[in-house]
């Protein structure tokens, strides 16, 4: 079984920038689509970016194009998502999966994003 480690979260102000990590356990990382997607505060899950296995097919809500990037190592077996240019909405818990935007076998813990000056 997959397991998802996320990490990288925490405070940063306006305007400022975070990078997250997700470590996947298993052999399958490299084939897998992954996503990550984010709840913030009273809210239900809202899917942010997928990429595809070989990196070769990624993409956005619309709400954070050109801000956020999504990559991944799979020599390292990590999938990435570059924060930059954070506003106070995107406040929220981060959480990758392994899985498609409308589908996931798969989900790490979270981790917190504050964005708040």
């Amino acid at each position: 079984e997959v397991q998802l480690v996320e990490s990288g979260g925490g405070l940063v102000q306006p305007g400022g920038s975070l990078r997250l990590s997700c470590a996947a356990s298993g052999s399958t990382f490299s084939s897998s689509v992954m996503s990550w997607v984010r709840r913030a505060p009273g809210k239900g899950f809202e899917w942010i970016s997928t990429i595809t296995g070989d990196s070769g097919l990624r993409e956005y809500l619309d709400s954070v194009k050109g801000r956020f990037t999504i990559s991944r190592d799979n020599a390292k077996n990590t999938l990435y998502l570059q924060l930059n240019s954070l506003e106070t909405e995107d406040t929220a818990i981060y959480y990758c999966r392994k899985g498609t935007r409308k589908w996931f076998q798969t989900q790490g813990r979270g981790t917190q994003v504050t964005v708040s000056s």
